[in-house]
């Protein structure tokens, strides 16, 4: 069974840094992207970052654009988010996803990925 585990969520303060984990079980693909969306409550899920874990492009919302970083380890199967500069909007469920993808080109909708993480809490305190 794929299962996509995610981590390192929490409190911080405006202006301060986390970083969120993302393992991927198994990859099912030989050629395949992750990505972070987030839910605020009361919103819809909305499209954060994305890395192809082959060709290693990132793509990133305009809303955190210069403030969050999307990494990867392949060999690991893990992707990490660095978020930088927190504000009280990015207070959010957090959700880590993978699917298949053979080029380097972002993945930016939802409906593109086919496994999904169990998401993990990010509250950003003003």
């Amino acid at each position: 069974q794929v299962q996509l585990v995610e981590s390192g969520g929490g409190l911080v303060q405006a202006g301060g840094s986390l970083r969120l984990s993302c393992t991927l079980s198994r990859p099912t693909f030989s050629n395949y992207a992750m990505g972070w969306f987030r839910q605020a409550p009361g919103k819809e899920r909305g499209f954060v970052t994305t890395i192809s874990m082959s060709f290693g492009s990132a793509y990133y919302a305009d809303s955190v654009k210069g403030r969050f970083t999307i990494s990867r380890d392949s060999a690991k199967n893990t992707v990490y988010l660095h978020m930088n500069s927190l504000n009280p909007e990015g207070t959010a469920v957090y959700y880590c996803a993978s699917g298949d993808h053979l080029t380097p080109s972002p993945v930016t909708s939802g409906d593109e990925y086919d496994y999904w993480g169990q998401g993990t809490q990010v509250t950003v305190s003003s």
